[in-house]
C-alpha cells in the first residue's frame, strides 16, 4: 500500500486559473493583511508550494488577482525615481495613461463599479495604496504619509468616478494633458507642501 503523497500537487492546465479565483475571494474578503498564502493554497486544494511556484510572493499573487494589465510596483518607479519635484505630475500622467488605455481600464472599471462592496472597497484599499500610493510616500520620505496619501487618494479617486465611471462632461472627454495640467498641482500639494 503507498503513502499518501506529498508536496505539490501535479499542475492540472485550470489549476493556474483556481489559485486565482480562489486569491481573489481570500483577498477581496480578508484584504491582503490577513489572507495567507496557505488559505489561498488551501481553498483551491493545492499546496502552498504550488501556489509559490506558479506565482512566486504573496504581492506577485496579489497583482495577478486584480487581472491588472500593468504591474503597479513597476509603473510607479518613474513616479518616484524624479524626486520630490514634479512628483504630482508624473503621479498624474501614470495615472491617466493607464486609465485612459481601454484595455488596461476594463477591469479596474470593473473593481470601481463594485465600489459600495466591502470586497471591492478591499482591494481598492489593498491594490491602490498599498501598491501605488505607499511606495511613492516611502520612496518621497514625506512627513505624515497616512494624511498626504488619503488626499492623494481622494483626488484620484473621485477623478475615477466622474471622469470614468459617471463620464460627467466636461471632464471626461477633457484632453489627457489638460488632466494632467489641472490636477498635478494639486497633488503636488499634497505631496510636498505644508498641510494646513
Amino acid at each position: 500500500m503507498s503513502s499518501p503523497r506529498r508536496g505539490r500537487r501535479p499542475g492540472a492546465p485550470d489549476t493556474r486559473a483556481t489559485i486565482l479565483e480562489a486569491a481573489r475571494e481570500a483577498f477581496a474578503a480578508a484584504g491582503f493583511a490577513r489572507t495567507s498564502v496557505r488559505s489561498i493554497a488551501a481553498a483551491a486544494g493545492v499546496d502552498a508550494a504550488l501556489v509559490h511556484h506558479y506565482f512566486g510572493s504573496k504581492d506577485d499573487l496579489f497583482v495577478a488577482a486584480l487581472d491588472l494589465r500593468v504591474d503597479p510596483r513597476e509603473a510607479v518607479l518613474p513616479v518616484t525615481a524624479g524626486g520630490p519635484d514634479g512628483v504630482g505630475e508624473r503621479l498624474m500622467r501614470l495615472f491617466i495613461t493607464v486609465w485612459d488605455d481601454p484595455e488596461a481600464r476594463l477591469p479596474l472599471l470593473a473593481l470601481l463599479r463594485g465600489i459600495s462592496e466591502p470586497q471591492a472597497q478591499q482591494l481598492i484599499r489593498d491594490g491602490f495604496l498599498r501598491l501605488v500610493l505607499e511606495p511613492v510616500g516611502d520612496a518621497l520620505g514625506v512627513d505624515q504619509p497616512e494624511r498626504r496619501l488619503s488626499h492623494v487618494a481622494s483626488q484620484l479617486l473621485g477623478l475615477l468616478l466622474i471622469r470614468y465611471l459617471l463620464e460627467v462632461e466636461p471632464l471626461a472627454s477633457m484632453p489627457a494633458d489638460q488632466v494632467v495640467a489641472t490636477y498635478a498641482p494639486v497633488l503636488q500639494g499634497f505631496l510636498t507642501d505644508p498641510l494646513p
